[in-house]
């Protein structure tokens, strides 16, 4: 498969593996909130991938725009690492190298076009597989609106990261009912969450994405913590009690 060339080769690798909005958000947090913390020290590993075919543009700009504020909540409680994965077209899905400040993601990001074409769910649980047996991955959070795989396919490789005790938080855009049914089987197998947010809701991804990185830096009682001093998180927070 040919490298693309929005991505510097550095950072580039080659995948080769084929209720309301406010409820679902607070009991996402309410899932990550209850898992185990991650043991002190060492850096937070989090897989960022999102769907960019063609009608994912206006999610993929605003992804672009709210992405500071993972590495922002996470430098709060430790520090982390991103690698962005994407799919689009036919058959392309792309991963970057492991990243760690906001300016090269925006960069990144940037350069990165939606096109027209079939969803590849199954490619990013399969690098995230790879990534975390090879180089320790302590959550995936993907963000789409649709899903056109065989869902026990999916399905099987989310009950492998589930083993490698890696959580995937499947953040869905919109009421896609076949999304839905695939996207909570996979967080469920894997210990993670799903959450649906409104189309074009950037407050409401911001502060899951806020939560997810949060968790991957520094684990529950970074939850807690960030309800401290983030009015929305304490909000959420709040609706669990």
């Amino acid at each position: 498969m040919s490298r693309d060339p929005t991505i510097p080769k550095s950072t580039t690798d080659t995948l080769t593996t084929k209720p309301s909005a406010a409820a679902d958000i607070a009991a996402f947090v309410a899932k990550a909130k209850a898992m185990a913390p991650h043991a002190a020290g060492g850096r937070g590993r989090l897989v960022f991938a999102l769907d960019a075919t063609m009608s994912r543009q206006p999610t993929w700009d605003m992804a672009c725009a709210l992405q500071a504020d993972m590495f922002r909540e996470a430098a709060a409680v430790g520090s982390l690492d991103i690698r962005l994965v994407y799919f689009r077209g036919l058959s392309e899905c792309r991963a970057s190298g492991w990243i760690a400040d906001t300016a090269q993601l925006a960069k990144l990001m940037a350069r990165i076009t939606c096109q027209g074409g079939q969803t590849q769910i199954g490619k990013v649980l399969s690098e995230t597989r790879r990534e975390a047996v090879t180089a320790g991955v302590r959550a995936l959070v993907f963000v789409g609106d649709a899903m056109e795989e065989s869902v026990d396919d999916l399905c099987a490789k989310a009950g492998e990261l589930g083993l490698l005790k890696v959580p995937v938080f499947m953040f869905q855009e919109g009421h896609d009912p076949a999304a839905e049914q695939a996207f909570r089987e996979i967080a469920r197998l894997t210990g993670g969450a799903w959450c649906r947010f409104d189309p074009g809701a950037a407050a409401q991804l911001r502060e899951l994405l806020r939560a997810v990185a949060a968790y991957a830096a520094g684990g529950r009682e970074a939850l807690v913590r960030l309800s401290q001093t983030a009015p929305g998180a304490a909000r959420l927070l709040g609706q669990m009690k």
